[in-house]
């Protein structure tokens, strides 16, 4: 009743008028909570886009040459009877079917590191800005529990630091734009380096368009070094007097 004697009484423009405020705020509203969900959308964009530097080796093209190997130490004046970066032979079959395959081999910048996880001083740490595990020769103790973490044996005591040491992708390279001394020095080109979180790059399209394995995928660890065509086989596989021979071409004869 009330209502309607407002209306009679010349109000309805102001009705009118405070519905369209009213529709107007709702509206203003709806833009805002819009925007907020864009921005978010946008973080997680961003945060799913983050860089991740990994590698792939395409085994068929190696010919176990160990000129990454000779690149790497050359790099880093690796000391004897360490590596940073090696290939081994895998040589199996039974007479007279037999083969030789190569595996080369490196830290695997895994996306969860146990490495990281075992240091007390924080020496080893995943790089926020590109994924790549590195270690802190002045902050590492040299306790060796990432050495005995690491389920790929890519780590080992510097004795010219005295701390842990591994591949680091060539870091000093990588943040000037320039490939690592192993896939640089590569004859076969069987070494892709590149971000694996940019759909666009050489890397992701190679690992979308083919068959591709990682080491030890049951440790979790989710390595970022990736395979076409590794031959895994173990000595430990050997079965019905099959023959597999693994060279590591390290100082530790055997796999750990």
């Amino acid at each position: 009743m009330d209502a309607e004697v407002k209306m009679k009484n010349g109000d309805e423009g102001k009705s009118a008028l405070s519905r369209r405020d009213f529709f107007g705020a709702a509206g203003a509203a709806t833009l805002t909570a819009g925007a907020v969900a864009l921005s978010n959308t946008a973080d997680a964009v961003t945060a799913k886009s983050k860089i991740q530097y990994g590698m792939l080796i395409d085994t068929r093209r190696c010919s176990g040459c160990q000129a990454c190997s000779v690149a790497c130490k050359a790099e880093f004046d690796v000391p004897l009877g360490a590596t940073r970066s090696w290939v081994e032979y895998v040589e199996k079959g039974t007479y007279p079917d037999v083969s030789r395959n190569f595996l080369p081999r490196l830290c695997n910048h895994c996306s969860e590191p146990l490495c990281v996880s075992v240091c007390p001083t924080g020496a080893t740490y995943k790089r926020k800005e590109d994924g790549i595990v590195v270690t802190d020769s002045d902050v590492c103790i040299g306790c060796k529990y990432c050495l005995q973490a690491c389920p790929y044996d890519a780590r080992f005591i510097n004795h010219k630091t005295g701390s842990a040491d591994k591949c680091d992708f060539c870091l000093h390279r990588v943040s000037q734009g320039v490939v690592p001394a192993c896939v640089n020095t590569c004859e076969g080109r069987a070494r892709i380096f590149g971000d694996i979180n940019d759909p666009n790059s050489e890397i992701s399209r190679l690992i979308a368009s083919n068959p591709v394995t990682v080491l030890r995928k049951g440790q979790g660890t989710k390595p970022n070094v990736y395979y076409i065509a590794a031959d895994h086989a173990d000595e430990t596989d050997a079965t019905n007097g099959q023959y597999i021979n693994v060279t590591t071409h390290r100082e530790q004869a055997e796999r750990r």
